[in-house]
């Protein structure tokens, strides 16, 4: 096993508190043989902060006829993955957001059309529920391609007459995928997340520089040939584009899978952003339109970008 894989395995089996793994369960078992893995992940993760907050989890499943059936929900997850559903688990809450075990190893690379996936799993994650042994040996591999894609999508994108640390690859990495989402957090968040465990990314930084160069000097296989940064700007305008795009799509999605989703996004948006936006109730009646309608309001207030 490399030592990036290591890293994210040791991660991965940190101890969170016993109300996210009692969750993890409980959304594992409403999918039955289906679910295959429960990953928690974000702010939440980072803070230790559960009360009030809204949980982020990813549930992977096998396929997506085994979770839904015969559901019209298995060809909107297909086209546009994730589907994400709201749950609740004694006095917490969360959102669920579900891929197949196959799109979430394809998520995770460079090929990916959105950042989405590979930006939050090179942050870090705690795998809470898992069917199998097989099942977590899948969840590292899908994972330890996040941290390698946005290095090679930031290493063209440093200043070339300017030392650089670790850090400043993390940073600069996740600032170019906050601005390829339509993100309602501060302009120093990028950073933030970072400077929340700094020991962790200097940790995983010379792993993942260890398994490019080992990945670039591997005989009897193709090399991977570095792009140049022309290339990878012109790569980075199209996840900037597809990112905003897909987050309106998927907020369409979202009001035929989500109750309440107009609610959660105005208040993930005040949340971060430090506005006070408030939903009236023709937009939880019509939250498409809704959502719509709060956008240039937040656009021209520079709360989401």
């Amino acid at each position: 096993m490399s030592e990036l894989k290591s890293l994210i395995t040791q991660e991965l089996a940190l101890p969170v508190d016993p109300r996210v793994s009692a969750f993890a369960a409980s959304i594992a078992e409403r999918y039955g043989e289906a679910s295959r893995a429960v990953l928690f992940y974000g702010s939440c993760l980072r803070t230790t902060e559960l009360d009030g907050q809204m949980l982020d989890f990813y549930l992977i499943v096998s396929s997506y006829e085994a979770a839904y059936g015969k559901s019209w929900l298995v060809g909107a997850n297909k086209r546009l993955p994730p589907n994400v559903f709201p749950a609740e688990h004694g006095e917490l809450v969360a959102k669920v957001a579900v891929l197949s075990e196959k799109d979430f190893h394809k998520l995770n690379r460079i090929s990916a059309s959105a950042v989405s996936v590979w930006a939050r799993f090179a942050q870090p994650s705690r795998l809470v529920w898992q069917a199998d042994e097989a099942a977590r040996a899948q969840a590292v591999e899908a994972i330890a391609g996040a941290a390698i894609t946005l290095f090679d999508m930031t290493f063209p994108m440093m200043a070339i007459d300017t030392k650089h640390t670790i850090a400043d690859i993390w940073k600069r990495g996740f600032e170019l995928t906050y601005g390829a989402e339509l993100r309602a957090e501060r302009k120093d968040r990028s950073d933030s997340v970072v400077d929340s465990d700094p020991e962790r990314y200097a940790r995983f930084g010379p792993a993942v520089l260890a398994t490019i160069a080992e990945r670039d000097k591997a005989t009897g296989r193709k090399l991977k040939i570095v792009a140049s940064r022309g290339a990878v700007e012109k790569r980075w305008r199209q996840l900037r584009r597809n990112g905003k795009i897909l987050t309106l799509a998927r907020l369409a999605k979202a009001s035929a899978t989500y109750a309440g989703g107009i609610d959660y996004l105005a208040w993930k948006i005040n949340r971060h952003a430090g506005t006070d936006y408030v939903i009236r109730p023709w937009q939880r009646k019509w939250p498409i339109l809704g959502a719509l309608a709060m956008l240039p309001r937040l656009l021209l207030g520079g709360a989401i970008k």
